[in-house]
């Protein structure tokens, strides 16, 4: 049987070998599969069809509707290299060294592209209802310097690992895709830990400044707002952060800190990670799920899809996907105003 995701077992520094993890390994391939699997199936069909909802019915001219759009190819590039990795967690990598370089490529660039969108989401949620008179978002011209930029950073992030990639092959049926070092390695993991911590930070700001406004909202709708708001920071954290603690928790392994160099705890962390990184990569299916079960019009968008009804009556703007309704990654976000519109016109602002 094929080592599981040798990426973790292969260039160690410290003396392994009286630390078998056949039994995590076999485990790992396979309830990874099975559940990459599932992923990959809801993102496709999730994230296929906002991009059709958007095409069919919505502007945009609208940035909301720009990055919503952007977000989903994010997560179905994400996606796109799932099948790839479970077909490695199965049988080793037979794609080749060209083929381990482009889905290394292709399943970074779209994670960080996807936790990059998300974070500029946050920061216009942040400037609608904490600067509502800003015109940050009625500049066309900035909104897309803003993707433009946010596409090359992926881009050359993702690269920095795509080219230090190799096939490494220890024995005929031992193929594994991986970094070239463990320098490399480490030095991905800590720039991944990075990327995190400073957009935790940021969506943290941007939704403590929110809440603060919130909490002053005449508004029936104040309290269900708020639990929303800090749902979004939960999950977000929830998702991320344990995937991240364990990555690094493992480079420690990789630096031979003898603590971590204990078999049992070796062990431990293996498991962690395998459970951290189901939770973690489970992202890119979420949002659709939560446009269903959160956007009204959304819903209705997906009803004119089914009955193929280009007449199914919609508000009378439908211009937004719903500028009342933004996921972040799985999360809720409420309207471009985020109720900063009813506490200023008095009008009204759907949240389920």
């Amino acid at each position: 049987m094929n080592e599981l995701n040798a990426t973790y077992n292969y260039d160690s520094d410290y003396n392994d070998e009286a630390c078998h993890k056949e039994v995590v390994l076999k485990v790992g391939s396979i309830l990874i599969p099975i559940f990459f699997t599932l992923v990959v199936l809801l993102s496709c069909i999730g994230d296929i069809l906002v991009l059709i909802v958007l095409v069919l019915y919505e502007s945009l001219r609208s940035l909301t509707n720009i990055l919503i759009l952007n977000l989903a190819i994010s997560d179905l590039l994400f996606t796109f290299g799932l099948p790839f990795w479970v077909s490695y967690y199965i049988w080793g990598w037979t794609f080749g060294d060209v083929g381990c370089k482009a889905v290394k490529f292709v399943f970074y660039a779209g994670f960080y592209s996807s936790v990059l969108f998300l974070t500029l989401m946050t920061v216009q949620r942040y400037m609608a209802v904490v600067h509502p008179l800003s015109d940050w978002e009625r500049c066309r011209g900035f909104s897309i310097a803003h993707i433009f930029i946010i596409w090359i950073l992926s881009v050359g992030t993702a690269l920095l690992g795509t080219l230090r990639s190799k096939v490494i092959e220890d024995s005929p049926t031992s193929i594994y895709c991986e970094y070239d070092s463990i320098p490399i390695k480490l030095g991905i993991n800590y720039l991944q830990n990075s990327f995190f911590f400073i957009t935790f930070l940021i969506m943290g700001f941007c939704y403590t400044g929110m809440l603060q406004i919130i909490t002053k909202a005449r508004t029936n709708k104040r309290h269900k707002t708020v639990r929303l708001i800090l749902c979004i920071s939960l999950v977000f954290f929830i998702g991320w952060a344990p995937y991240n603690i364990v990555m690094f928790l493992r480079s420690l392994t990789d630096l031979g800190i003898s603590q971590f160099t204990i078999c049992k705890v070796s062990i431990n962390l293996e498991y962690a990670f395998f459970a951290c990184r189901l939770l973690a990569y489970s992202h890119c299916c979420l949002n659709p799920v939560f446009y269903v079960f959160v956007g009204v019009k959304f819903r209705n968008h997906l009803k004119g899809v089914e009955q193929r009804n280009d007449t199914l009556s919609l508000s009378a703007d439908p211009t937004q996907i719903d500028e009342n309704d933004v996921t972040l990654s799985g999360h809720l976000v409420t309207s471009a105003n985020l109720e900063a519109t009813v506490w200023i016109h008095n009008s009204q602002t759907e949240f389920c």
